[in-house]
C-alpha cells in the first residue's frame, strides 16, 4: 500500500491548491484523490459552456438534490457541485469576488485569532494575478489564479450599472477595492479567453513533479482512524477498493457538501445520528454536518429590444459557429460567460455592509437554464448576502456510493424573507430606470401580476433556488464553541493528523461569491501545514 507525507481528500478549489503549495517541497510527496475525472474539455474550458455544465448531472457535475423544503412550498431544489479537478471553479460563473473586510473581523472577533481581513488579505494578494496590479496594495499580480477584466462590447453591462446609479444606488470600480458597494463591473477568473479553474491555475503546473501524484475517478469511502489519528485515506476506483497510507497528514478538501459526509462516513460525527445510519461511531463530534448556510437566489427576466443576448447568439448554426470558432481560433462569445455586470446593495438603512448582491445576465434564465428559453431578453439574479436561516448534512446510508441528504431550511426566519421580498422590489426599480429604456420590453418573471408582498412572498417560495454558495458544515471555531468541528488551524477536533481545508470550515457565510475564498483558505492553510507564516497586510 503506497503512503504519502500529505493524502488530500477532493480535488477542488481548495485541494487542487493544496496539492500545488504543499509540492512545492521536494521532500515532501503528496497525493490528490478525486472522484471525478480530469476536466480537459472544450466545454470546461470554454467560458460559455457554463450553462451546460450548471444545469446536467454528469460527469462534471454531481447535480444533488435537497430534501422537501418546508419554506419553499416543499420543493426540492437542484443542487449543482463540481465534480473532476478544479471542482466547482470547473463549472462556476467564473465571477471573481472576495467578500467585505467586516466578513473576516468576525470571524477574528469570535475567537478566530488569524483569521481577521489584515490576516486574510495577504493571501488574497498571493493566489490574485490581477489585471489591476499591486498598485493600491489591495491585489497581487504575481499569483497563480488569473483574474481579468470581461470582455463584452454589449451595451447592456453599462447600462445595467447606469440603472442602479439612476436609482441612487452608488457606483464602484472595484467590488475587491475599497468600496464594496454599489454597482459596477465584475472581474472574472478567465484568462486569454479560457476558465481559469483552481486546476489549470494551480495542479496542472504542478503536475510534472516527481513527488505528486493525483489519483482521479477515485471516489474516498472513508478515513481510517486509529487510536484517535488519522493514518490512511480508502477510496474506491471502479469495483477495486484501494488505501492510501497518511504518514503525515490526511488534508479533507471535498467541499460544503461532501467533506462532511465523509467525516460521517468515517464515524466522525454526532454518534447517534450516526449509529442510526447505520455507521460506528469513531468520534462523537456532533457539529459535523450542521451551521449550513447558503446563498438563495431569485431570477427575475425581461425581453429586450435592440440587443442581441445569450439566446440569438447561440440558438440554431449560431452555436455551432461559436464552437467552433472558439476551437479553431480561441475567438469570439465562446470566451464570455454573459454575466460581467452586477451590485452588492443593502435592503435596507442602517446596516454597515450590502446584505444584497445582483449578478445582471446577457439571456433569460430560468431554473439553472434548465428551461429552454425561446427569445432574446436579460435577467437580474438577486442573492440574500447573510441568511440567518441553517441547514444540515446528514448521513443517509452507510454505502459510500450514495448521495448525502441536504437539508438547506431556506428562509426559516422573518428577516430571510423580508430580504427575498426586497430583492424583488429592488430588481423591478433598478430594470424601470431611464438607462435601460432602449434595451429593456416586458418584464415576464414574474410578471406584473406579482405586485403585492404576499404575492412577492408566494413568488419567492414557488421559484428561488441557490446561487450555488453552500458553507459551514465543518465549521471552524475557538475552544469555547462546541459546535467547531476545526480549530482555528483547521484541524479536526479529536482526531490527530486531520484537517479539513475549503469552503466547509467558513463559520459564517462571506457576502460574496465563494470560490476566491475557498482558494484562500487553503493558500492560509498551507502555509499552516508547513509551519510557515505570511506577514499581515
Amino acid at each position: 500500500m503506497p503512503g504519502y507525507d500529505y493524502v488530500i481528500i477532493g480535488g477542488g478549489s481548495a485541494g487542487c491548491t493544496l496539492a500545488a503549495r504543499l509540492s512545492e517541497d521536494p521532500a515532501a510527496s503528496v497525493c490528490l484523490i478525486e472522484a471525478g475525472g480530469a476536466n480537459k474539455e472544450m466545454l470546461v474550458r470554454m467560458p460559455a459552456g457554463v450553462g451546460n455544465l450548471i444545469k446536467a448531472k454528469g460527469k462534471h457535475n454531481w447535480g444533488f438534490w435537497t430534501e422537501p423544503e418546508p419554506h419553499l412550498n416543499n420543493r426540492r431544489l437542484w443542487w449543482p457541485r463540481g465534480r473532476g479537478l478544479g471542482g466547482s471553479s470547473s463549472i462556476n460563473g467564473m465571477i471573481y469576488t472576495r467578500g467585505h473586510p467586516r466578513d473576516y473581523d468576525e470571524w477574528r472577533q469570535t475567537g478566530l485569532a488569524g483569521w481577521g481581513w489584515d490576516d486574510v488579505l495577504p493571501y488574497f494578494r498571493r493566489l490574485e494575478g490581477h489585471h489591476r496590479g499591486k498598485s493600491n496594495g489591495l491585489h497581487g499580480a504575481a499569483g497563480p489564479l488569473h483574474v481579468s477584466a470581461g470582455e463584452s462590447d454589449s451595451p447592456f453591462h453599462d447600462a445595467l450599472v447606469e440603472a442602479g446609479r439612476q436609482a441612487g444606488y452608488p457606483l464602484t470600480d472595484d467590488f475587491n477595492g475599497a468600496q464594496q458597494e454599489g454597482f459596477g463591473r465584475y472581474d472574472l477568473t478567465i484568462s486569454n479567453g479560457q476558465r481559469w479553474s483552481a486546476a489549470a491555475a494551480y495542479l496542472r503546473p504542478a503536475l510534472s513533479r516527481p513527488n505528486l501524484t493525483v489519483i482521479t475517478d477515485a471516489r474516498t469511502s472513508q478515513i481510517v482512524v486509529e487510536r484517535g489519528r488519522a493514518v490512511a485515506v480508502e477510496y474506491l476506483r471502479g469495483r477495486e477498493r484501494a488505501r492510501a497510507d497518511v504518514f503525515g497528514e490526511a488534508l479533507l478538501t471535498a467541499g460544503a457538501v461532501q467533506s462532511p459526509h465523509i467525516l460521517q462516513l468515517s464515524g466522525i460525527g454526532d454518534a447517534a445520528a450516526l449509529r442510526d445510519a447505520g455507521v460506528t461511531p469513531v468520534h462523537d463530534l456532533p457539529g459535523v454536518g450542521a451551521n449550513m448556510q447558503d446563498h438563495l437566489d431569485v431570477i427575475m427576466n425581461w425581453t429586450t429590444r435592440g440587443l442581441m443576448t445569450g439566446y440569438s447568439a447561440t440558438r440554431g448554426l449560431a452555436m455551432l459557429r461559436t464552437g467552433l470558432d472558439y476551437a479553431l481560433r480561441g475567438r469570439g462569445l465562446g470566451r464570455q460567460q454573459f454575466l460581467e455586470s452586477g451590485a452588492f446593495l443593502r435592503s435596507r438603512d442602517g446596516l454597515e455592509r450590502p446584505d444584497v448582491q445582483i449578478h445582471g445576465v446577457l439571456a433569460i434564465m430560468r431554473d439553472h437554464g434548465r428551461t429552454q428559453v425561446k427569445e432574446d431578453g436579460f435577467s437580474l439574479h438577486l442573492c440574500q448576502l447573510r441568511p440567518e436561516s441553517r441547514g444540515r448534512i446528514a448521513l443517509g446510508s452507510a454505502d459510500p456510493t450514495d448521495e448525502p441528504l441536504i437539508y438547506a431550511n431556506y428562509l426559516a426566519t422573518p428577516e430571510d424573507r423580508r430580504v427575498m421580498r426586497e430583492c424583488v422590489k429592488i430588481g423591478r426599480d433598478v430594470a424601470s430606470q431611464h438607462a435601460l429604456d432602449p434595451y429593456r420590453a416586458d418584464e415576464i418573471y414574474p410578471g406584473m401580476t406579482v405586485r403585492t408582498d404576499p404575492e412577492i412572498d408566494a413568488w419567492v417560495r414557488a421559484t428561488a433556488e441557490t446561487i450555488y454558495h453552500p458553507v459551514g458544515t465543518c465549521k471552524m471555531g475557538p475552544d469555547s464553541d462546541p459546535n467547531a468541528v476545526v480549530d482555528g488551524a483547521l484541524r479536526v477536533r479529536g482526531i490527530e493528523r486531520l484537517r479539513v481545508v475549503d469552503a466547509s470550515v467558513m463559520p459564517t457565510l462571506v457576502g460574496s461569491n465563494t470560490n476566491a475564498p475557498t482558494i484562500m483558505i487553503a493558500e492560509k492553510a498551507a502555509d499552516m501545514v508547513r509551519g510557515r507564516t505570511l506577514a499581515a497586510a
